[in-house]
């Protein structure tokens, strides 16, 4: 029989954040796979679980995943992990899930921890539809033409992005996606956790003024039809919103209304006794 490869969130920060599960399945590998061996280790020591470790991270996945491969069709159970959070969320574990899969080996994911989950949930911004876009190409150029593709949606967006490109990050979102209001955690779970939260102009102001270590994830709400105030908020009442949706994209009311709701995090039924009211008003 073959073996099992687990994948396994691990504490994005604080080393509580691990479930009962995740501590069992460690303890009980056969090795461990992980991005860096030294990082990993001192997980396992505050659990005081010892394991045999090797290293898989970015430029070592695909001669790694066949020797890894190797060892689960000999039976073992193989666990991997990343630095932080879910491992394949914008971490190494591609090549390894996909050969496994090719032999028909089964997968068992143990979640957990994860940063683009932790920052959306707390951001205040909708959470019924968002896009996540892992990390931004570095340099400029790229990053503008990846921003782009983005542009003409309106679900909530989600970036990681590394403390030496996050200024340069925040004006070419700004340039790309317009103002819009945003969050940007900092340092989630640890000590000094932070959630920076304004109009996208006014996050960058506060990047550029402040040298302020530590991992980001960019949360950036949704436009609205007529665009958002310095607040945030909508400048359109719900009816012309509503209104400017049918006329500029061609859906019917509820579709269109059901755009309105997500664009402002409000619930359907909500949007509708508002609509209604607006258009009482109007008779």
């Amino acid at each position: 029989m073959s073996g099992i490869l687990y994948l396994v969130a691990t504490p994005i920060g604080n080393l509580e954040d691990i479930t009962l599960r995740a501590l069992r399945v460690l303890a009980e590998a056969d090795i461990i796979a992980c991005e860096d061996t030294r990082r990993t280790r001192k997980l396992l020591a505050h659990y005081e679980i010892s394991r045999p470790l090797v290293s898989y991270y970015e430029h070592n996945e695909r001669e790694r995943s066949a020797e890894l491969v190797g060892k689960l069709k000999s039976g073992s159970r193989v666990v991997l992990v990343s630095d932080a959070g879910m491992p394949l969320i914008s971490d190494p574990g591609y090549h390894l899930v996909k050969a496994a899969i090719e032999h028909r080996i089964p997968i068992v994911p143990v979640p957990g921890a994860s940063a683009l989950v932790t920052a959306l949930a707390a951001s205040g911004l909708p959470t019924s539809e968002f896009l996540f876009g892992g990390f931004l190409p570095s340099r400029a150029s790229a990053r503008r033409a990846r921003l782009a593709e983005f542009s003409g949606g309106r679900s909530t967006l989600v970036f990681y992005e590394t403390p030496h490109r996050i200024a340069g990050a925040l004006q070419d979102v700004l340039e790309v996606l317009g103002d819009r209001t945003a969050v940007l955690a900092r340092e989630l779970t640890k000590m000094h956790e932070e959630f920076i939260r304004g109009t996208l102009s006014e996050i960058a102001a506060r990047i550029a003024e402040s040298d302020l270590p530590g991992e980001y994830v960019l949360v950036i709400g949704p436009p609205s039809a007529g665009g958002r105030d310095s607040a945030g908020q909508s400048r359109l009442s719900i009816l012309d919103e509503v209104n400017e949706y049918m006329s500029t994209e061609g859906l019917d009311q509820k579709a269109a209304l059901k755009r309105v709701a997500r664009s402002r995090g409000i619930s359907k039924s909500e949007a509708y006794r508002m609509l209604m009211k607006e258009q009482a008003k109007k008779r």
